[in-house]
């Protein structure tokens, strides 16, 4: 039997006397005892040597510690977590990164028609058959361009038989044009017999205003090969060139590759806002009227039309009065006259620009074309080049920003009237300046022709078709660029800054705008241009609708210290009480599991 008094806070137990009556038997049985009975009470005996017990508030103070803290790890920490992490919904990285070695190819359907007595017999029978010839356009552009004709070869059908023995090209082209109708960026190529009267004798091919175009055929052996490469320089000219190519990736090239020419044409845009002002800084001495709706109508209205397919336009006109240009002309003795040099027509703009207004509340770009008519004390003036010599049509251009014309008012309605003189401006020589300076600004130049080819020019509306195809190819490898930046720069900052929120509506749109490229790679690379372009809008709408959005800039500059000054303060009172208490009971438990017993 055993016996215990619990009534003076001491433990006392009856060895069996089967254990043996040593001291070490002893010990050993009465620390093994206590051990257990510390264990079964909770922890309520912390000093085992002496065995006295703890008071009831220390237990409770320490079990409510441990509550407090296995609340706050166990719930408080995963709540804490949950609520203030931040939303950051998936986006395709994968894909992203993929587009930076995006390849793409440019297809060019050209179709070439023989005619009778174009090229040898054995030729004629190897017809129809189609080849497909690729060239690499080399630019140092991180984004590889091929461009591929492909060349479908067949015979002519009998209206196109009957339209190339009329006696005129235009007589041709007009019976051809109503026979058929081309799909954008696809091309015509007529090869005539080498003896036709179609062309002059001393030419070998005809660019015309549409997508078609004549090359003289040959009788030799090599004939198909001979009309092939002909065929592949004139279809060059009229669909992809490396300079079209280079001016719509202007701003993705390095600054040295290519001049400030190159960099002319305007960024792509869904619109553009076109502004038409007439400056008189002498009132008092030029009365100036023009007719700038009339003009509009007859001359800008039809080239705008035809670019319809590019963006939206919107027109508009205002006169400006006492408006200078901001620079001193200098008087040129000899002449008897005023000039500007070329050197000191970039500080023209600036001046002219503040009292325009046109461009600040504008959500498109803004294309400015002045029309100066000079105040009678610097009357005439003129422009000058690098070269000192006068500029023939009297106007310049700034890329990307617009056109000044200098109108001179004839110096001998001065003697006929009394001032103010009416000046009635000549709209037509204004408005050839103006649509000049209008084609560069959106990059369709003079074409290149090839040796010995006779090129018809636009029709009245001041662009051909094939023109405009060349706008579209470059609009569209220019918004692929575009977009590819925009969504790669996007990825690269949500990936540094993990703090900022990407919700699904911003997801959707970098979704949207990666499809979208992939899809106008597809197209450009079936020979689809007019899907391949509005893919390419809808790609670079997307991007910069993700890019920019609002949810993404109020935490750009929101860095992790601000969060410690935020949390700190708040979590810091909590923590240490219960930090120091978890610490304390560590610490006494340990000591009482590692003090030896002692028994005397």
């Amino acid at each position: 039997m055993r016996g215990r008094n619990w009534g003076s806070g001491v433990v006392s137990d009856t060895i069996p006397s089967d254990l043996g009556e040593g001291p070490s038997y002893r010990d050993s049985y009465e620390r093994g005892q206590r051990a257990s009975e510390c264990r079964l009470l909770g922890l309520l005996c912390i000093r085992c040597g002496v065995g006295t017990s703890v008071p009831p508030e220390v237990v409770r103070g320490k079990r409510a510690a441990l509550f407090f803290a296995a609340v706050a790890i166990l719930l408080g920490l995963p709540l804490w977590w949950k609520t203030t992490e931040t939303y950051r919904a998936p986006l395709p990285y994968s894909q992203i990164s993929g587009l930076n070695a995006l390849q793409l190819r440019l297809m060019v359907p050209v179709t070439v028609v023989f005619t009778r007595e174009s090229v040898p017999l054995d030729d004629q029978e190897k017809l129809p058959f189609t080849v497909v010839q690729e060239r690499e356009i080399p630019l140092k552009y991180k984004m590889k361009i091929k461009c591929l004709f492909q060349k479908a070869y067949r015979r002519a059908l009998e209206h196109e038989e009957a339209a190339l023995s009329l006696g005129s090209m235009q007589e041709a082209e007009t019976m051809l044009a109503k026979s058929q109708k081309q799909a954008e960026g696809s091309l015509t190529v007529y090869v005539i017999s080498e003896h036709s009267s179609l062309l002059p004798q001393d030419m070998m091919s005809y660019i015309g205003p549409e997508r078609t175009a004549v090359v003289r055929g040959i009788m030799h052996r090599e004939a198909l090969n001979i009309v092939g490469h002909q065929v592949i320089q004139v279809a060059q000219a009229m669909s992809l060139t490396e300079d079209v190519l280079a001016a719509a990736l202007s701003d993705h090239l390095p600054e040295d590759k290519w001049s400030s020419d190159k960099r002319r044409p305007l960024k792509s845009s869904l619109g553009y806002e076109i502004t038409f002002s007439l400056l008189n800084p002498d009132p008092k001495s030029h009365d100036v009227h023009w007719d700038i709706e009339g003009a509009v109508q007859r001359y800008v209205q039809p080239f705008l039309s035809a670019l319809s397919a590019v963006g939206n336009f919107s027109v508009d006109s205002q006169i400006l009065y006492y408006a200078v240009l901001g620079v001193n002309p200098r008087f040129d003795p000899a002449s008897s006259s005023y000039y500007l040099a070329a050197h000191s027509l970039p500080h023209v703009i600036n001046p002219v620009e503040s009292r325009l207004g046109s461009s600040a509340a504008s959500l498109y770009p803004v294309l400015n074309f002045l029309l100066y008519v000079p105040e009678l004390a610097h009357s005439p003036l003129y422009i000058q080049d690098k070269d000192g010599a006068p500029v023939a049509t009297n106007a310049f251009h700034s890329p990307r920003w617009g056109g000044i014309m200098i109108y001179n008012v004839d110096p001998t309605v001065y003697n006929a009237s009394e001032l103010p003189v009416r000046v009635e401006v000549e709209m037509v020589r204004v408005m050839e300046v103006f649509l000049a300076q209008l084609r560069l600004l959106f990059g369709i130049a003079q074409p290149q022709m090839p040796p010995k080819c006779l090129f018809s020019g636009p029709k009245s509306e001041g662009l051909t078709t094939w023109e405009l195809d060349q706008l579209l190819w470059a609009r569209s490898v220019e918004n692929l660029a575009t977009a590819t930046t925009t969504l790669t720069s996007l990825a690269q900052l949500l990936g540094k800054i993990s703090n900022i929120v990407i919700k699904d509506d911003v997801a959707s749109e970098v979704y949207s705008a990666v499809a979208a490229v992939q899809k106008a790679a597809e197209e450009l690379a079936s020979g689809h241009l007019a899907s391949a372009f509005i893919a390419s809008q809808e790609a670079v709408t997307s991007s910069e609708r993700a890019f920019f959005d609002p949810s993404l800039l109020h935490l750009l500059y929101f860095p992790d210290d601000q969060k410690f000054a935020i949390y700190i303060p708040l979590f810091l009172p909590m923590a240490v009480p219960i930090l120091l208490s978890l610490v304390k009971i560590f610490l006494e438990t340990r000591k009482s599991w590692k003090k030896p017993e002692k028994i005397d």
